[in-house]
């Protein structure tokens, strides 16, 4: 791969992100049309979903250990039209069973696509030798965002079965623009490797386990203020409708325009100081959030921690596909997966800690999660080894 190669591979790479993103945000409207469609309630779904979430663990787990075979660019390439037709199976499912494997199906897709994209973008940000990490993610943020804004109207309008088919052929047109630009480094030769790394499934590095165990204290924030955030400012503070929406609205707007300043930061001052900074201005947003006298200082709080929570995650994919010695895909296989089991127990984990103790503590000791991360900094310092390969 040349640097003029790996300049439009970042450019293919970002189109990725936003295919990705676009489907994400296509299935959020979604999801309440399942409910009368299939006659089921909401703990039902409740477990149609983590069935996705397992789907997307165990893509996680399996695909890092192709990488070395394969390469990430021809995985890459079919995890892109892999996703094409995910939308259309959920939509289309005609009963609950084949529903339920449209589920899972929908999680091994979306996890090989997550997976790959951020192996493959590691590779390109090590030719070029600067950051491309956050903006890749804002990428997937705004996709999330436009169909998420356009996906509500489309299905008021036409139904969620012509939505789920123009998002796919969206994502099917941006993904085969990007094809021909996809760029990787080839596939590791067979060498000889010790008995007992041949032996391990899973890997040994402390620092990998690290990166995980942080990916996982990130996501969890972040999944609290999309699932909690509203009901949070609607029962503290009785907030309206409209109102109660504008905590993760503006929380998700300032992410997104962070992750495309991010790699800016990073590269002028380097990952860990980003990261520290990041989790201490993260950290507090969630905390005056928790300690608000008002919903608009409330909302203010979530805003704030968008700003921070933006380059938390990018940086940690950076650092876990800089490890020394490990193929891009091998650790973030592992730190992505443990950072998904976050956003499975999250929803229940904060339910329950919101009805028996208030929504003020439970954001008070989200906070502290978000701040403890701060001390771990020093474990992104490979993010900036961006070395050629």
């Amino acid at each position: 791969m040349t640097r003029d190669e790996a300049r439009s591979a970042r450019w293919a790479n970002s189109a990725l992100f936003l295919s990705g993103g676009i489907m994400i945000g296509a299935w959020a409207p979604q999801i309440p049309l399942l409910l009368p469609k299939h006659g089921i309630d909401k703990p039902t779904l409740g477990i149609l979903i983590f069935g996705l979430g397992i789907g997307a663990m165990i893509a996680m787990l399996f695909v890092g250990k192709a990488i070395p075979r394969f390469g990430t660019l021809p995985l890459v390439r079919l995890a892109g039209l892999g996703i094409v037709p995910v939308l259309p199976m959920v939509a289309f499912a005609p009963s609950l069973f084949w529903l339920s494997l449209a589920m899972v199906m929908f999680g091994v897709l979306m996890g090989a696509l997550d997976i790959m994209a951020n192996a493959n973008a590691v590779e390109v940000e090590r030719r070029l030798g600067k950051a491309i990490m956050s903006s890749l993610h804002g990428f997937w943020s705004l996709g999330g965002f436009i169909a998420g804004s356009l996906g509500a109207l489309v299905i008021s309008r036409a139904g969620g079965e012509v939505q789920a088919l123009l998002s796919s052929a969206v994502i099917l047109a941006i993904v085969l623009c990007a094809l021909p630009f996809l760029r990787g480094e080839p596939p590791l030769p067979p060498e000889p490797v010790a008995s007992a790394t041949r032996s391990s499934f899973l890997p040994r590095e402390l620092s990998i386990w690290l990166l995980g165990l942080m990916a996982f204290l990130a996501f969890v924030p972040e999944g609290a203020v999309l699932d909690w955030g509203a009901l949070f400012l609607a029962e503290t503070f009785g907030a309206d409708e409209f109102t109660a929406g504008l905590g993760f609205a503006l929380f998700a707007a300032t992410m997104a325009l962070i992750r495309f300043a991010g790699d800016g930061l990073r590269n002028r001052f380097g990952s860990v100081p980003t990261f520290t900074f990041s989790a201490l201005i993260a950290g507090l947003g969630l905390a005056l959030a928790a300690l608000a006298p008002g919903s608009y200082i409330a909302i203010f709080g979530f805003a704030l921690s968008g700003f921070g929570c933006a380059n938390l995650v990018p940086v940690i994919f950076s650092a876990a596909g800089n490890i020394p010695g490990q193929r891009p895909g091998a650790a973030l296989s592992v730190v992505t997966m443990i950072g998904y089991a976050g956003v499975l127990m999250a929803p229940a984990t904060i339910g329950w800690l919101a009805e028996n103790f208030g929504h003020r503590v439970t954001f008070g000791g989200l906070a502290a999660m978000i701040l403890a991360l701060a001390f771990l900094s020093r474990w992104t310092v490979t993010a900036d080894h961006r070395q050629e390969l």
